[in-house]
């Protein structure tokens, strides 16, 4: 059996079109019939010599005349109408024509649009639609697949550095612990098994806290965490509560304050945020005599968490790699204060599975000031904790 052609939008608005005037011409016509039968009786019939025939001949004279003008103008009537129903006909299979031409010419961008999509791969991500003419709705939907791929080339080329940073801090210690190894079986007397049991322990565990916080950092990119209502002031306290020690060995003093902050999220992930917030504001600050600043704010529709802390002079440019993963404000040296490189991409992608946002700005006299905003917590939601 032939098969049937696919029901695309240009035949589906071709077959809109003919049948809007097909159905638009059946009512036209119809209610110019109705009119013109309404009109076309005789109102008077004159007849020749009526004076000269009795007046029955008369009157039958004049039925058999208004009966043949009415079948007359009856049959007018109904050849018109035959007549009108093949031009009907006629401008229907024309307009069709013309509804598939016009839609064929106001989808022409949208099948421009869907070829250079298809075109577009991960290798030419960078490529746009860029489709001209007037703002209309292909114009709207071209910028908004324009803002889609911009997004997504982003998103892939954050991907590809975050897994060749990954792959490069994952190597390291596998390659240090390669080393020892190899030191070790070279040397017959084994005279120094204790230094390298200890090197190896540092290093086997800076490769666990490593893996620890990619398994973190996927967790929170996938939102896969129960949500309750707390208090942020709270896990706020119990972070700096921790990092006390950490403190009080780089000479820095914390300083917290804020009113009681209802929030509703993973108490274990924003734990884990305050921590790192925490911890980067402790080690990258003044050798000696720095503080750090932790307060908690509560706004309208949201509650805010805010570290300062004194340090160097940061630029607005350096602040941008500083959410990267990886990438460090004071280079990819391994000492005790850099951490895994993953502590602010942690805080980020924590802020972002909660629906908040996470802001630096650097501080005049150095230093820096982290701000993340969080949704609050529904009345109804705190009425029922």
């Amino acid at each position: 059996m032939p098969r049937l052609p696919a029901p695309t939008i240009r035949l589906r608005l071709t077959a809109l079109y003919g049948g809007l005037f097909l159905v638009s011409g059946t009512v036209l016509l119809a209610i110019a019939y109705v009119l013109f039968r309404r009109a076309s009786g005789s109102n008077l019939v004159v007849l020749p010599a009526a004076r000269s025939r009795p007046s029955v001949h008369v009157r039958e004279m004049a039925e058999r005349a208004y009966s043949s003008s009415i079948e007359r103008n009856t049959d007018a009537l109904h050849q018109g109408l035959f007549r009108s129903v093949i031009v009907l006909a006629i401008m229907t299979v024309i307009s069709i024509a013309f509804g598939y031409l016009v839609a064929g010419r106001v989808l022409r961008p949208l099948r421009e649009m869907t070829a250079t999509t298809r075109q577009i791969s991960e290798r030419n991500l960078s490529e746009r639609l860029d489709l001209p003419g007037p703002r209309d709705e292909l114009k709207d939907l071209a910028d908004t697949i324009d803002g889609l791929l911009g997004r997504l080339e982003a998103h892939v080329a954050e991907q590809q550095r975050f897994a060749a940073n990954a792959s490069h801090e994952l190597r390291t210690p596998l390659a240090t612990t390669q080393a020892l190894l190899d030191v070790a079986r070279s040397d017959p007397d084994h005279s120094g098994d204790g230094e390298l049991i200890d090197r190896l322990h540092a290093v086997n565990t800076r490769a666990i806290d490593l893996t620890e916080a990619l398994l973190l950092l996927s967790r929170a990119d996938q939102r896969s965490f129960h949500r309750e209502e707390f208090d942020l002031s709270l896990i706020v306290e119990e972070a700096a509560e921790t990092l006390l020690p950490l403190a009080e060995k780089h000479t820095v003093t914390i300083e917290t304050s804020g009113d009681a902050t209802h929030a509703t999220g993973s108490q274990p992930l924003l734990l884990q945020l305050a921590t790192n917030l925490i911890h980067n504001a402790i080690v990258h600050n003044l050798p000696d005599g720095g503080t750090v600043w932790v307060t908690t704010t509560v706004q309208p529709d949201s509650v805010e968490l805010t570290v300062e802390n004194t340090g160097g002079h940061l630029t607005q440019e350096s602040l941008s790699t500083l959410t990267e993963p990886f990438l460090r404000g004071d280079g990819r040296t391994h000492t005790d204060r850099s951490g895994v490189g993953l502590g602010l991409a942690i805080v980020k992608s924590i802020a972002q599975a909660h629906d908040g946002n996470l802001t630096l700005i650097p501080r005049a006299d150095g230093g820096l000031r982290v701000t993340v905003e969080l949704p609050a917590a529904s009345p109804v939601a705190r009425r029922a904790a």
